[in-house]
């Protein structure tokens, strides 16, 4: 699922299962069936317990590698440390959060002086502002898999969270796997959600490069189909058209992971993108049906839920998104989700 906003974890959870917030919560923090981690294109996501060492190898791991460099090379450029400031600003920052089991960003940066490093951004720029290195050094710790996203500090639409070291969240750490082993077990996993899908498909989402890609695909046998004279791939086994299900309506959550699980999306978006994308590709709340987006919805601030269909659906299906909106009130309560990245149409309705 993705998590860059964490709202859409739980409202995502929502629209496919009977699970409460407190039964979602509990997976995440207790059970810890799911991980909160950096992953793919180095965005926030939800993943089974049993992936994780298959996201870490595939993707976290350059993650690190790639942020380090840009970390380094900022430190430098400021005159204000290097990259061996940053590995001993790790160090110590882990020993911290050892010591505690489990902390803050702000309770480690007051533990830790070294995070409280200042560097100066942007200078000479309207936006130019002065901030310590605590946030990198957090992220880079946990791209490496050696800390994790615990509880956040107030309602499951926070983002600030608690940290703890990866060690004492997954018994035994981050399984080690190598990355191409890693790449076609992600490849895999992303044929039997989201396939058929293309070779664009899957480097956008997965954040690879061709080559690798190509590689994952032939390590596990995946099979070509023709999607309307285009090359498309599902895994072995899975060539044969499947029968309709039954009717449905969804309102999903913004950045849901249906919504950005292909790189083209003409074939469930039809001519929506303009209201119901913002300007960096990120998607906004949207009412289903039946396997296409007809509407977006938005909770405005006294709490109601609204929406607007942007295709004539019929009566019958019009009732049933309205009794779904319904439902997804009732489920979210007393919480205001407010989207990370604001969309044209869900501005417009939480106005």
């Amino acid at each position: 699922m993705h998590a860059t906003d964490p709202s859409s974890v739980f409202l995502g959870i929502r629209a496919r299962s009977d699970l409460t917030v407190a039964d979602i919560e509990r997976e995440l923090y207790e059970e810890r069936s799911v991980i909160r981690m950096l992953g793919m294109r180095r965005t926030m996501f939800v993943v089974p317990a049993d992936l994780v060492g298959v996201v870490q190898a595939a993707c976290a791991d350059a993650v690190a590698i790639q942020q380090r460099r840009t970390y380094t090379k900022l430190l430098t450029e400021a005159g204000v440390g290097d990259g061996a400031l940053l590995a001993r600003a790790e160090k110590a920052t882990l020993r911290a959060l050892e010591a505690r089991g489990s902390a803050t960003g702000a309770q480690l940066s007051a533990d830790e002086p070294l995070l409280r490093t200042t560097i100066s951004m942007n200078e000479g720029k309207a936006y130019a502002a002065k901030q310590n290195i605590t946030t990198w050094v957090l992220l880079l710790l946990a791209a490496q898999g050696r800390i994790v996203r615990g509880r956040p500090r107030g309602s499951w639409t926070s983002t600030q969270y608690h940290w703890s070291p990866m060690s004492s969240w997954l018994p035994g750490g981050v399984t080690k796997m190598p990355a191409e082993v890693a790449r076609a077990e992600l490849v895999r996993a992303w044929l039997a959600a989201y396939g058929p899908g293309t070779l664009a498909d899957l480097k956008w989402w997965t954040g690879l490069n061709v080559a690798p890609i190509k590689q994952a695909l032939a390590a596990v046998g995946a099979v070509e189909v023709d999607l309307d004279g285009e090359v498309g791939y599902v895994l072995p086994g899975d060539e044969e058209p499947v029968p309709p299900p039954k009717p449905w309506i969804a309102f999903l959550p913004a950045l849901d992971s249906t919504a950005m699980g292909w790189q083209r999306r003409d074939w469930y978006l039809g001519e929506h993108k303009a209201r119901l994308f913002d300007r960096s590709g990120n998607i906004g709340p949207t009412v289903w049906s039946d396997g296409r987006i007809v509407g977006g919805w938005s909770q405005r601030p006294n709490g109601e839920i609204v929406y607007r269909l942007l295709d004539d659906v019929g009566k019958a299906k019009a009732a049933q998104v309205e009794a779904e909106a319904g439902r997804l009130s009732e489920w979210i309560g007393k919480v205001r989700v407010t989207p990370r990245f604001r969309t044209p149409l869900e501005k417009e309705l939480a106005a």
